[in-house]
């Protein structure tokens, strides 16, 4: 699905996780838009939710799509 998905990442707790994230979508999703909020453990990625998801996966976060 194309459009913006919101990832809850509980297991994103600090600045190195939040980097390992970015790598991860950057890499899986390159040119595609997305934020990060630290502070509530989320992400926003515009673009292929399927790809994001499997992308923090394998940098070993666990990714829960919100409604």
């Amino acid at each position: 699905m194309i459009g913006q998905t919101v990832f809850r990442i509980e297991d994103m707790t600090c600045g190195h996780c939040e980097k390992t994230v970015v790598k991860a979508l950057t890499q899986a999703l390159p040119g595609s838009a997305f934020t990060i909020d630290l502070a509530a453990r989320k992400a926003f990625v515009q673009g292929d939710a399927a790809l994001a998801e499997q992308a923090i996966r394998e940098a070993g976060y666990t990714p829960v799509r919100e409604g």
